[in-house]
């Protein structure tokens, strides 16, 4: 990794052109990906914030009500409504937690065949994706995926940051 020189000149004013114009791409890549989850939500029939927590539950696996509604930043009375629903519409199931000291815990799975579900509807955009990467090489692609693991951490902090505030 290079480091640009704090005293300035040019080199350094490329480096915060580059900064602001990465800062902007991603941005703008937000926002659109908030659309793109709207309209799945809407094919779906799913609220954004039930949309959320089954993605959630989908990348992490199953979870306590307690651990989704932290990792979503909902209010955990938000999150019974949105399971509710999400159980209710056969996305999510609820099961006791065998291993729980409090035989009352329960943990939250998403319902695979459900998910898939989910995965149909991003099928356009995972294709366009598709296409994008094949004009990367495999060190490329492992260097951006690198930034964007990174960019994510960064992004969970800085949440973690506002909700503690």
């Amino acid at each position: 990794m290079s480091s640009v020189s704090p005293e300035g000149g040019e080199p350094a004013r490329r480096h915060r052109r580059a900064t602001v114009e990465v800062k902007g791409s991603l941005r703008a890549l937000q926002s659109r990906l908030a659309l793109l989850g709207h309209q799945v939500g809407t094919r779906l029939k799913l609220r954004g914030a039930d949309l959320d927590c089954l993605e959630l539950l989908a990348l992490e696996g199953p979870l306590s009500p307690s651990a989704l509604a932290r990792r979503a930043g909902l209010h955990p009375a938000t999150t019974t409504g949105v399971l509710d629903r999400l159980q209710r519409d056969g996305w999510v199931v609820r099961e006791r937690d065998p291993d729980a000291a409090d035989r009352r815990a329960v943990t939250v799975r998403a319902v695979p065949g459900r998910t898939a579900e989910v995965f149909r509807a991003y099928a356009g955009m995972n294709s366009a994706l598709d296409r994008v990467c094949a004009d990367y090489t495999e060190e490329e692609l492992a260097l951006l995926a690198g930034f964007l693991r990174r960019v994510t951490e960064a992004g969970a902090a800085a949440a973690d940051e506002l909700a503690d505030r």
